[in-house]
């Protein structure tokens, strides 16, 4: 999850409570492609997407509840709002969901030309594989995020807006 929170600090409904599994719900998803309906997976993403944008709209009305002069204030929510809506989209949905797909396209392609087990053994290998692969994925994709968003989007904020860090 997040780094451990100061006494006395908010808990944050969607980083620090078990909501942040929500945004990891593509990947299981992906994980198990080769097992369920595409619907199945489809939905798999609308979870992880309603996270996102529940999460966005939370940080811009914690953003709007800073006493400040108006104009400020307007620059905070929208700066919040983008922010976090960017960055969990790529962090929690876009990047390691197609990660998790190629990993478990490859392993299946692989699985399907180096044995001979049986396809139903070689898809539940292929998702056991690709669930193994989310918790040793979530860390670097996260910090890779960070480090683009603070080479790019981040530069263009207003200094009064700027986010401490996602």
């Amino acid at each position: 999850m997040s780094e451990p929170q100061p006494r006395g600090a908010e808990r944050d409904l969607y980083r620090d409570t078990w909501v942040r599994y929500l945004g990891y719900a593509n990947e299981v998803g992906e994980a198990f492609r080769s097992l369920v309906p595409a619907a199945v997976v489809w939905l798999s993403y609308g979870v992880a997407s309603s996270y996102v944008l529940a999460d966005a709209i939370d940080k811009g009305k914690k953003a709007g509840e800073v006493p400040s002069p108006e104009a400020g204030r307007s620059a905070r929510v929208t700066v919040a709002v983008v922010d976090t809506f960017v960055w969990q989209a790529l962090a929690s949905v876009a990047i390691p969901g197609f990660t998790i797909n190629r990993v478990c396209a490859a392993s299946l392609y692989v699985l399907g030309t180096a044995t001979r087990w049986p396809l139903a053994v070689r898809k539940w290998s292929t998702t056991v594989l690709g669930l193994l692969t989310i918790p040793v994925i979530i860390h670097p994709i996260d910090r890779s995020v960070d480090f683009l968003l603070d080479s790019s989007l981040r530069k263009l904020y207003p200094s009064v807006g700027k986010p401490s860090s996602s």
